[in-house]
């Protein structure tokens, strides 16, 4: 049987499981209301504490799934904000779309993997 590991589990999702020395989030988001970097930054906050918690850090991103609530309006803040957060060289690979989020005031939600 393989060893997984849940973290913050609820009924509908656990926040963080890992298996095999891979580290996958599930999707979080920031505060409602606050800006595009706002949310940004409180996301890549979270991550960075979920990572840590697994044993890894940014460095070791695989991939990252960016949801946009608005893409046209909202691509470049969020990208500035996750530019200044990734470190250079450790980019994962990444996709971005648009999509209706939880709520109408969430303009951003991030979803990563990582190497542990």
């Amino acid at each position: 049987m393989p060893e997984i590991s849940r973290h913050h589990t609820g009924p509908r999702m656990s926040q963080l499981v890992v298996h095999n020395g891979i580290a996958y989030l599930a999707g979080q988001v920031g505060t409602a209301g606050a800006s595009v970097t706002e949310q940004t930054n409180d996301i890549l906050a979270k991550i960075d504490a979920l990572l840590v918690e697994a044993g890894t850090d940014n460095t070791n991103l695989l991939t990252a799934q960016i949801w946009l609530s608005d893409i046209n309006g909202q691509f470049a803040e969020m990208n500035a904000a996750w530019e200044a957060w990734v470190p250079e060289g450790h980019a994962p690979a990444r996709w971005t779309g648009e999509a209706k989020l939880a709520a109408p005031t969430l303009y951003v939600e991030i979803i990563v993997t990582a190497a542990i």
